[in-house]
């Protein structure tokens, strides 16, 4: 049954193939959701391996962290922008796990002292409009390989926002200004927290969920995100 099973699943992936979400190749063997020619050519920041980084420099005199890192570099237009909008708006979320799993084995050697793994909390209302949180689904990747559990009941995003996309820095700030709300502290202190976001841009979401993280007793955090413009 179960080779007959392996033929079956077989002959129905030559008629309707998986594409690749990057380049839209047929898919072959094991490969999942990205082939792997574009696994292999993935833009990858390294920042994880540098201290000081980007990502770190933007968030300089803004908000006190531990670390932070970007996982792929964002460029409008190329074909890894696909990824990112089908994950959002696609309902692809097990890519969200993959490339969280992926991100998760380079974060392995600099992020051990990690104690907790929080998604970027979404407006209740948005998070039922899109059927998941595209920030858990990354944060459930890389939970699965650094072995570190999942918080996502200790804050609460309390104010349902715009989207940020063609708004400007000082915008992007005021509309994310203290949209945040720790309501479990108990939960959270004396941790060490690893914030995971789908991208960082301008760092103003980020920048109001860590202030409203650090009011809590013996706070740490550190930022992981996948993509970073």
């Amino acid at each position: 049954m179960e080779v007959i099973k392996k033929y079956f699943y077989a002959f129905l992936r030559i008629l309707f193939p998986e594409l690749c979400i990057a380049c839209n190749r047929p898919l072959v063997g094991n490969e999942k959701h990205l082939c792997t020619k574009c696994l292999i050519d993935l833009p990858l920041t390294n920042f994880w391996q540098q201290p000081d980084n980007p990502v770190e420099k933007l968030l300089w005199g803004r908000a006190k962290i531990e670390k932070a890192s970007a996982f792929l570099y964002f460029e409008k237009g190329s074909k890894y922008q696909q990824i990112l909008y089908h994950l959002k708006y696609k309902g692809r979320k097990e890519i969200g796990i993959l490339l969280g799993q992926y991100y998760g084995q380079k974060l392995l050697s600099n992020y051990n002292e990690i104690e907790l793994i929080m998604p970027v909390p979404l407006h209740v209302r948005k998070e039922r409009l899109r059927g998941y949180n595209q920030s858990e689904m990354l944060a459930i990747g890389i939970a699965e390989i650094m072995n570190k559990p999942i918080v996502k009941n200790a804050v609460k995003r309390i104010y349902f926002t715009k989207t940020q996309t063609r708004k400007g820095r000082y915008e992007r700030w005021q509309n994310v200004e203290n949209i945040f709300q720790v309501i479990k502290p108990e939960m959270i202190e004396n941790k060490h927290i690893l914030v995971v976001d789908d991208v960082i841009t301008t760092g103003s979401t980020t920048e109001s969920l860590i202030n409203e993280l650090l009011k809590i007793k013996g706070v740490k955090v550190s930022i992981a995100a996948l993509a970073c413009a």
